[in-house]
C-alpha cells in the first residue's frame, strides 16, 4: 500500500426533502449571493427549482438563475457564468442536478476568481486551480459523484477535446444534499447509465498495479455488489425507494476517493469513452458500457491478474480458472451484466454505425499523451485494438 493523504470534507444531508434544506445551508455558509445553476426543463417542469428557490430565498440569500447546462457540459456556458458571477458579485454557487451541472458549476467557480486568462487554462494545465468560489449540491442524478470529488469535465467545442481537471480540495463541494426521491422520475436509461458509470468509477481504481491494497478491495468489491443488486431491483421495480438510495450513496462513496486510497489508480476507460462523448455526444455511462469490457478484454493477453481477481471476486469465476481465461470471462460477464441493465455494449449499441478508429486514435493521444499510462500504456497501434474490440 501506498502512503496517502485522504480528505473529503463535503458534508452530506441524506434523505427525504434534503433539497428543502438549500436556504439553510446557502444561510449557514455565509453566502449573500447565490448562482443557482441547473440543466433543462425537467427541474422546473417537476417543481424542484421552484422549491429550492423558496428555501433559498426564505433564508434571506439572494438568487440569480442560469439554467439550460446540457450533458457533456461544454465551454460556451462556463464563459457566460463566469461573466455574471463578476457582474453580481456571486460569493457561492449552487448546483441542482447531475454530473454536468455539477462539474459545470466547479468549471465556473474556478474561473470567476481567475482573472489572468480563461477558465480552459486549467483544464489544459497551463494553470493550477488555487482558489475558486464555494459550491453546493441538490443532487438530482446519482452517476458522476461530482457532488463529492474535486474532478469536473467539460469539452472544449471548438475542437471535440474533452478533459478532465482534477483538484484535492478547491472544487470539492462544501455539501450536498442528497433525496433519493428525485430520482424515482428518471428515465431507465439515465438509471442505468448513471449505475455504468460509477461502477466504472470503481473499477478505475481496483485496477492497479500497487500491490497489497486488500482494504481498499474489499471496499471497492462491496460497493460494485451492493450496486449491482440494487440494480436489478431496480429494474423489477423503479419505484424502490430504498434501493435508488442505496444507488445513490454508492455513487458518491465511488468517486470521492475512498476507493483509491492507497495506491494509483487507472482511468484509461474514462479517457477512451471521453473521445466518443465529445465526437458524437452519446450518454457518458453508456459509452463506459461499450468501452469498460473492451478494456478488459485487451488486458486478458497484456495484464490480467487484476481483471482475473475482479472476475473471481464480483462474477464467481472458478480460483483454478488460468488469469487469461478468467479476464476473459470478466470481459463476458460485465457485457452480459450490462445487456441485462439494457445498455449497449458494442458502438451499433450507442448509434455508431461506421466507426472511425484511427479519428478515435487520434484524438486520444492528442488529448492524452503518448504513451498513455494507466494499469497497462497505451501506445496508438494498442488504442486501435481497445477501440476495435467494441464493434
Amino acid at each position: 500500500m501506498q502512503d496517502f493523504n485522504f480528505w473529503a470534507p463535503t458534508r452530506y444531508i441524506f434523505g427525504h426533502d434534503a433539497e428543502l434544506k438549500t436556504g439553510i445551508m446557502a444561510a449557514q455558509s455565509g453566502w449573500n449571493n447565490i448562482l443557482l445553476v441547473y440543466g433543462g426543463q425537467s427541474a422546473v417542469k417537476s417543481g424542484l427549482l421552484d422549491r429550492v428557490r423558496k428555501a433559498i430565498n426564505e433564508a434571506g440569500v439572494s438568487v440569480t438563475l442560469f439554467g439550460g447546462i446540457r450533458p457533456n457540459p461544454v465551454d460556451g456556458p462556463v464563459r457566460e457564468a463566469i461573466a455574471i458571477c463578476r457582474e453580481k458579485n456571486i460569493d457561492g454557487i449552487i448546483a441542482v442536478g447531475g454530473g454536468s451541472v455539477i462539474d459545470t458549476a466547479k468549471a465556473i467557480a474556478a474561473g470567476a476568481l481567475y482573472f489572468e486568462g480563461d477558465f480552459w487554462d486549467f483544464f489544459t494545465g497551463k494553470r493550477v486551480v488555487e482558489a475558486a468560489l464555494p459550491i453546493g449540491v441538490v443532487l438530482t442524478i446519482p452517476a458522476a459523484g461530482s457532488e463529492g470529488s474535486g474532478n469536473a469535465v467539460i469539452t472544449d467545442s471548438r475542437n471535440s477535446q474533452k478533459i478532465s481537471i482534477r483538484t484535492e480540495y478547491q472544487l470539492r463541494p462544501k455539501w450536498a444534499l442528497m433525496n433519493p426521491a428525485l430520482t424515482l422520475s428518471l428515465p431507465w436509461h439515465q438509471t442505468v447509465a448513471g449505475i455504468a458509470d460509477m461502477m466504472a468509477h470503481i473499477m478505475e481504481r481496483y485496477l492497479t498495479t500497487t500491490p497489497d491494497v486488500e482494504v481498499t478491495d474489499r471496499i471497492s468489491e462491496g460497493l460494485l455488489m451492493a450496486i449491482m443488486k440494487s440494480a436489478l431491483k431496480l429494474k423489477e421495480n423503479p419505484d424502490d425507494y430504498e434501493a435508488r438510495a442505496n444507488i445513490m450513496w454508492s455513487g458518491t462513496l465511488a468517486h470521492n476517493g475512498t476507493c483509491g486510497c492507497g495506491r494509483n489508480e487507472d482511468w484509461t476507460s474514462h479517457a477512451l469513452e471521453h473521445v466518443l462523448s465529445a465526437i458524437y455526444d452519446v450518454t457518458h455511462g453508456a459509452g463506459l458500457a461499450v468501452v469498460f469490457p473492451a478494456w478488459i478484454q485487451f488486458l486478458a493477453d497484456k495484464a490480467p491478474e487484476k481483471p482475473a481477481m475482479l472476475g473471481r471476486r464480483i462474477f464467481n469465476i472458478p480460483e483454478q480458472t488460468p488469469d487469461r481465461e478468467a479476464a476473459l470471462l470478466t470481459a463476458d460477464a460485465l457485457r452480459g451484466f450490462f445487456s441485462q441493465l439494457d445498455l449497449p455494449v458494442t458502438f451499433a449499441g450507442l448509434g455508431i454505425e461506421n466507426p472511425d478508429i484511427p479519428l478515435y486514435v487520434e484524438y486520444f493521444h492528442r488529448d492524452k499523451g503518448t504513451p498513455y499510462v494507466g494499469y497497462y500504456p497505451l501506445y496508438p497501434e494498442e488504442t486501435a485494438q481497445v477501440y476495435a474490440l467494441m464493434k
